[in-house]
Parts: structure tokens; sequence; C-alpha cells
């Protein structure tokens, strides 16, 4: 294959941004295909969420060493923040992925509002090259065909890195991983919100006032559940269920407390018990979602939520904190070995289970543990992780600096993995 042709990182999240930083140190060509406006579009979606993590688990290091690196005046333009401080979203953003995005390094070979429709293998010769060829398969380049300002195009790349994470594919509101009946109805009507809503910022008078039914047992549940006990304080008549899918298991639902090393994320299961035994939220058990049915405009709360075991629930919105899932459709012409229970590579899915793993238990793992049948193709990220929610940053980085060695051909380096993350609390509570 030819040498010269990029390297395609989809995705400028902050894992597809420190491949790029990877590739740059190790001087592979390569380009970063973005499909929002901006980089980090996803966590524009969620900018005025507090991570649980400091900025020491959020940075990736040869991201820093590029960004503290001199220009040619000899200054160093980028002040690295704090590293026991805790960023929201936007901070995440203004503080180290813009200006990293900016960098003289990486900017020339970003482009943004690029969305990637569709990766096979391109035949060199010209011919066609579909996933049931085998000979000589892998020495042929990537085809990456994609949508942009200016229309459809095309482009060759030597390797791909899917960074493009699992945000767009929150998993449904309804009950065994698939939607409820009306749950497409009740989303166009805006009675089911996005995982991730701002009740104390800009989506405030939609949720001042209203009978509010959030749904999962997750750090996404456990954030909105506290914005809304936040919003009840000033807006009395606001009412919160939390509705959770099994038997309530209190290690599982509030966390590791004062024992987490991550002393936010313990904090957080801390804040949410407080919530629950004050009586500002009702939980409720066994809420398996069958059926979604927006009433007439003159009823008084606009959504009932029908269950499994014959209870109704009347709401103003619900907010279905489910999780999220990858979408895989763009692969659908590559040869992907996938783990059947979390849709993770699968050597990495015996690693993840979140039935035995939290975000600190999972081992480092690299190029060797992300590979596919398809030669140089490899999904990083939380997409990586498929349907488990413990993925870490910090994981996500190890991740692409393994991969750059492999594709430069340091196969020690991309070997040779190291993590150190927390060990205590229950990512996925």
């Amino acid at each position: 294959m030819n040498p010269t042709l990029p390297i395609a990182i989809i995705g400028a999240g902050p894992v597809g941004l420190a491949a790029a930083a990877h590739l740059t140190e190790r001087k592979q060509p390569f380009i970063v295909l973005e499909s929002g406006s901006t980089v980090a579009s996803a966590i524009e979606s969620w900018q005025h969420v507090k991570l649980f993590s400091t900025w020491q688990y959020n940075l990736d290091r040869a991201a820093q060493r590029l960004l503290e690196s001199q220009d040619e005046a000899g200054d160093v333009q980028w002040e690295r923040p704090r590293a026991t401080q805790l960023p929201t979203g936007r901070e995440l953003i203004d503080a180290y992925l813009a200006p990293l995005a900016a960098h003289p390094a990486i900017a020339p070979h970003l482009r943004v509002r690029h969305r990637v429709t569709a990766i096979t293998r391109a035949s060199i010769t010209g011919g066609s090259f579909d996933k049931t060829r085998t000979t000589n398969r892998e020495a042929q380049p990537f085809l990456v065909r994609l949508t942009a300002p200016n229309g459809e195009g095309e482009l060759l790349a030597r390797a791909v890195i899917d960074a493009t994470g699992t945000w767009h594919s929150p998993n449904p509101a309804g009950r065994s991983g698939i939607p409820a009946i009306g749950e497409a109805a009740a989303r166009e009507q805006a009675t089911v919100t996005a995982p991730l809503p701002d009740p104390l910022g800009a989506e405030r008078a939609r949720f001042a006032g209203k009978r509010i039914l959030i749904l999962g047992s997750g750090h996404s549940a456990a954030t909105t559940l506290i914005a809304l006990g936040r919003l009840r304080q000033h807006e009395p008549s606001t009412e919160i269920l939390w509705g959770i899918r099994g038997v309530a298991d209190a290690n599982r639902l509030y966390g590791g407390g004062a024992a987490d090393e991550l002393p936010a994320r313990g904090q957080l299961g801390v804040s949410l018990r407080r919530l629950v035994d004050s009586g500002a939220a009702t939980l409720l058990e066994g809420v398996a979602v069958t059926t979604l049915t927006v009433e007439a405009s003159n009823a008084p709360h606009p959504l009932t939520v029908g269950l499994a075991d014959g209870r109704t629930l009347h709401v103003d919105l619900l907010v279905p904190a489910t999780g999220f899932r990858p979408n895989h459709s763009i692969t659908s012409e590559l040869r992907l070995a996938l783990d059947d229970p979390t849709e993770a590579p699968i050597a990495l899915g015996s690693l993840i289970a979140p039935e035995f793993h939290s975000c600190g238990t999972v081992p480092a793992h690299g190029a060797e543990a992300l590979t596919h049948p398809e030669r140089n193709f490899y999904v990083v990220g939380a997409k990586s992780y498929g349907r488990a929610p413990t993925f870490l940053l910090a994981t996500g980085y190890e991740q692409v600096r393994s991969i750059a060695a492999e594709l430069s051909g340091d196969g020690e380096a991309a070997r040779a993995v190291h993590l150190s993350l927390p060990q205590t609390g229950v990512c996925s509570a």
C-alpha cells in the first residue's frame, strides 16, 4: 500500500484529536474528518455537565507535549489546566480541545462538516473490491465516502481510526433493548428529551414546575437527577420520578461514596442518596417501559408511560438516561470481529463486560486488543467499548498511543501498554 496515503481519523473529539497528536509525533500523514461544525461537537451537547474525573485523567500526553511546544518566537501559547480541577464539557473544549485542534500541526489536516457515510476497500487497479474479496485484500487502500459542504466525495487512506463515539446512538427508553411502542412519536413531539438535558440553564423553562421521569441508573441519570433537585429548590412544584428497570441495590445505585478514588464520582452517589432520602425524588423500581402515548394538548400531563407490570405513569417529560450503543453502519463493507454481548472488538469484550468490571478494573489495552480481520482498521474511544458504560478518556488515549505506534512500525511500543486508573467506585452506577 502507498505509504504516503494518510491515516483517516473519523471524529474530532478527545480521542480522535489525541490520535492526531500521536501521529504528529511519529511523523505519519493523517486527516481528521468531523461531522459537526466544530471539534468535539458531541461534547457541545452536554457542555453544561461537570466531569467526575479531574484534568489529570482528561489530558493526553502527546497532546500536552504538542500544546506545550514553543512557537517560532519561542513562546508557549497554551496554559495547562490545574490537574486536580474538575472541568465541565465547555471547559474541556475551550481549555484543551479547541487549542489542540487549532495547533499548526493539526489544523491543516482537520475537516469539519465532513460526515463519513461509508468505508470500504478500493482496488488499486480500479476494479470492484467489496467485503467478499479476499485475495490481496490487505494491500488495497481504504475508500472513505463522505458528504461535505461542497457535496459528496471520496478519499483513500492506508488506515482508518474510527473515533466517532456513541453519543448519536442512544439506547431506547423501551425495555429489552428495543424502542417502546410509540417512542418515535414521543421523541418527535419532544416529550422525550436528550440523555443529558440542561434543566438549570438553557432548558430551565422546559423543566420548571413539570412532572419528570428520569429513566436509568448510571451517571447520566444521577447528573440529571441532582440538577433537577437543585431546580426544585427554586421551583417547588417540580416533581421528580426516578425509574430504574431492576430492583434497587444501594451499592450499585449510589457507588463507592467516600471510598471512591474519584471524589466527585463518590459525591455524585452521596448527593443522589440524599435526594431520594429527603423525598425530593421518588424512586420507582421495575420501570420496564412498553408504551409511550402522547396525549391530547389539553391533558394534565402530555405523556403516558405504560409499564410491563401494568402500571401507568403520567408525566410531562421523560429523560432516557439509558446509555448508548455503537452504530457500525458505515463499516458494513469491512470485516469486523465484534463481541456479541457488548459489540466491542472481540478481544476487548471480556475485558470490559459491565457485569464484572468498573472503569478502574479494565486492564490497559492497545492495538493488539483492538484489531479486526480488516487489517489497519481500528475502533477507539467510547465506541470501542460498545454497549459497556465503563469508558474513561485516559483509556482511549492509551488506545490511540498504541495504535499510532503500530501504524508507524513500532510494534514493541504498541505492545507496551500502561495505564493507571482509579480502582474504586462502580462506573456503571
